[in-house]
C-alpha cells in the first residue's frame, strides 16, 4: 500500500509540472469598442448606467457635422469615422446630434464652421422636437458654448460657428421642463448634451432605457448643468471614432464630433 501511494505521489507531481510548464495563451485584448476617452467615464444615475463625456472646450473642439462635400448626408457613424479617418481627423468620438426628416436633413437649425445648413424653425408640432421649450446648442468663434430656448437665440441671432437646434429642452435655467413626469412611461435609450458653464460641454447617453424625467435630473442634479438639450431617443449612438460603443444600427443626421485641438 506504501509503495502504490508512492507512485500515485509521483504520477500526480509529473503531471502538475507538466500543466505549470505548458504554454500559457496570450491574453486577449479588449475590444476597441470597450475603450472610452478618459473624459468619458461610466456613471449609475437613478438605477441607469450612463456614459457620460465632461469636455473642457478650451482643451478639445467640438464640432457639427450632417453632409459630405458632395452635400449627401454622412447617414451613420460609422460612414462619418470613417470620413474623417480619410482626412486623417480622427475624432475622439463622435455621437448623433439632433433629428432629422425621412431624407436625414435637419428637422431645426443646423451651422457648421459658420455656414447655416439649415434654418432655425418656432413652428409648432408634434414629437418631442416640438415639446416646447426647444433649444439650440451652439459654439462661438471663440469656442464657448451655449444652450438657448429656439425663440430666444432667433431673436439674438447670434454668429455661430456651430449650432444643432432639437428638443425637448431638458433643463432650463435649473428647471425641469415643466411637461415631465417624475419618471414617466417613457423609455427609450436617450442621448443629449448640456452646458455647465461656457467651457464646459457635458455629453450623456444612456446605456439601457430611461424615462424623460430621469435623464433630466441627470443634467440638473448629477451633472450640474443648469442648461441641456435633448439630442433623440432609440436611434441615440456613441462611437470612439473607429467603434460603436452605444447604439449604431440606425441611421443619424446631425453628428456632434470631439477632437483633440493641436
Amino acid at each position: 500500500m506504501a509503495w502504490g501511494a508512492f507512485i500515485l505521489a509521483v504520477v500526480v507531481a509529473a503531471a502538475a509540472a507538466l500543466w505549470w510548464l505548458k504554454p500559457r495563451p496570450e491574453p486577449r485584448p479588449q475590444p476597441a469598442a470597450a475603450m472610452l476617452p478618459g473624459f468619458c467615464p461610466n456613471l449609475e444615475f437613478e438605477g441607469v448606467s450612463y456614459v457620460v463625456c465632461e469636455i473642457d472646450m478650451r482643451a478639445y473642439a467640438v464640432e457639427l457635422f450632417h453632409a459630405d462635400a458632395t452635400g449627401k448626408p454622412y447617414g451613420s457613424l460609422r460612414a462619418f469615422d470613417a470620413a474623417m479617418a480619410g482626412q486623417g481627423r480622427r475624432p475622439l468620438l463622435s455621437m448623433n446630434a439632433g433629428m432629422y426628416h425621412k431624407d436625414l436633413s435637419p428637422v431645426g437649425l443646423l451651422v457648421e464652421r459658420g455656414v447655416q445648413a439649415s434654418p432655425i424653425t418656432l413652428a409648432d408640432g408634434s414629437g418631442n422636437f416640438f415639446m416646447k421649450p426647444n433649444g439650440v446648442f451652439s459654439i462661438d468663434a471663440d469656442g464657448r458654448a451655449a444652450i438657448t430656448e429656439s425663440a430666444a437665440y432667433a431673436a439674438a441671432a447670434p454668429m455661430a460657428a456651430f449650432a444643432t437646434q432639437s428638443g425637448p429642452m431638458l433643463v432650463i435655467d435649473g428647471q425641469l421642463h415643466a411637461r415631465f413626469e417624475d419618471n414617466g412611461s417613457s423609455r427609450f435609450i436617450r442621448n443629449g448634451v448640456g452646458v455647465r458653464d461656457p467651457h464646459t460641454v457635458v455629453l450623456a447617453i444612456s446605456r439601457a432605457p430611461v424615462s424623460f424625467g430621469s435623464f433630466g435630473r441627470l443634467f440638473r442634479d448629477a451633472l450640474a448643468c443648469p442648461n441641456a438639450l435633448y439630442f433623440d431617443g432609440a436611434i441615440s449612438a456613441l462611437s470612439n471614432g473607429t467603434d460603436m460603443m452605444i447604439g449604431g444600427a440606425y441611421p443619424v443626421g446631425p453628428i456632434l464630433a470631439v477632437f483633440a485641438k493641436p
